[in-house]
């Protein structure tokens, strides 16, 4: 179990990095929106792998209030852009 708890913490960490670069040199603000989106479920995924590590669920409100969170701020910016677009 401890192997798998490291792979998929290397792994997480490599998506968060990648995340990071985009949220960096992203050209336009919904490549930004996305990135920030996925560093949201790269940092819930995160607490998972640790709840699943420690056999507690400690954590998992919080889990629940960053997909939330993530989701609320994903929405909202769709629909700034959308109205944006429109002539």
């Amino acid at each position: 179990m401890d192997g798998v708890l490291i792979v998929c913490s290397v792994l997480l960490a490599f998506a968060a990095l990648g995340a990071v670069v985009r949220m960096i040199k992203g050209p336009a603000l919904l490549d930004r929106v996305l990135a920030a989106d996925v560093l949201l479920v790269v940092l819930a995924s995160g607490l998972i792998v640790d709840m699943a590590g420690h056999h507690n669920t400690n954590n998992l409100a919080l889990v629940v209030a960053i997909t939330l969170i993530g989701f609320v701020g994903s929405v909202t910016v769709a629909r700034f852009v959308q109205d944006r677009r429109r002539p």
